[in-house]
């Protein structure tokens, strides 16, 4: 989210963001910390295409998403449309979020939190969210825990991440191999594509990384308690082996 930084646009593709991301096993953790009753209010940042926000609405749950990218609305708007669900969508940075309603809950799913790529981008994200959260609400999110050992074996290496058909009859393949650059904390990601058996492009999707007491110090700095810590969606201990961190702020 840098303003130098331009993720490639197949990213954001829909049909293509879509058959790449298929795993709901993050579902049930967030629905298990939705307050228990339906009427009140759910802010999903960084939606993407509704593969949260959708199930999560049709579980009757009065929730809204936002999004940075345009794009990526619009197949949520179309997905929630042909599901014959009303979900307020929201194109905004949310670092610089300035809704008129507070919520009840806000989370950050799907590693997300790993596109603020600098500290300053990571402290407007958390003040926007404690700006919209009500007195005794919840802030969730979930991320990577680094692992240094995984990043230098995958250095300059190539290798198959994904294999699938989108809804719209493309054959994708997408080839990775990525770089970490120790003194930004950022993890240099590139996605290589091949639809339909012919390459196609080289895209970004770089990743800040964020390691264990930094990030409990960064969230105590800008006024949060960190209620529960995982180190899974099975809410398993965080240990120095886990590969998820898991938070339940208030």
């Amino acid at each position: 989210m840098g303003e130098n930084y331009t993720v490639g646009n197949l990213i954001y593709d829909g049909a293509i963001y879509d058959g790449m991301n298929t795993d709901l096993g993050d579902l049930e953790f967030y629905q298990k910390w939705m307050p228990k009753k339906k009427d009140t209010r759910i802010l999903e940042l960084c939606c993407g295409t509704g593969r949260l926000t959708i199930p999560l609405a049709k579980a009757g749950y009065a929730i809204s998403g936002v999004d940075y990218t345009p794009s990526m609305l619009e197949h949520a708007k179309a997905k929630a449309a042909k599901e014959g669900l009303d979900i307020t969508f929201i194109e905004a940075d949310m670092r610089t979020l300035d809704l008129p309603d507070t919520y009840d809950l806000i989370f950050i799913p799907f590693n997300s939190i790993h596109h603020l790529y600098t500290n300053d981008d990571l402290f407007k994200t958390l003040q926007a969210v404690k700006k919209h959260l009500k007195e005794d609400g919840l802030f969730l999110f979930d991320c990577f825990n680094p692992n240094l050992r995984f990043l230098v074996d995958s250095e300059h290496q190539k290798k198959q991440i994904a294999a699938y058909t989108t809804e719209d009859g493309r054959e994708i393949v997408v080839e990775e191999n990525m770089h970490y650059e120790s003194d930004s904390q950022i993890n240099r990601i590139t996605w290589h594509y091949f639809i339909d058996g012919k390459f196609d492009s080289v895209q970004n999707v770089d990743m800040r990384l964020f390691y264990p007491q930094e990030l409990d110090t960064y969230l105590e700095w800008n006024g949060f308690t960190v209620l529960h810590k995982f180190g899974g969606f099975s809410e398993e201990p965080f240990t120095e082996t886990s590969e998820k961190q898991l938070f339940v702020c208030r």
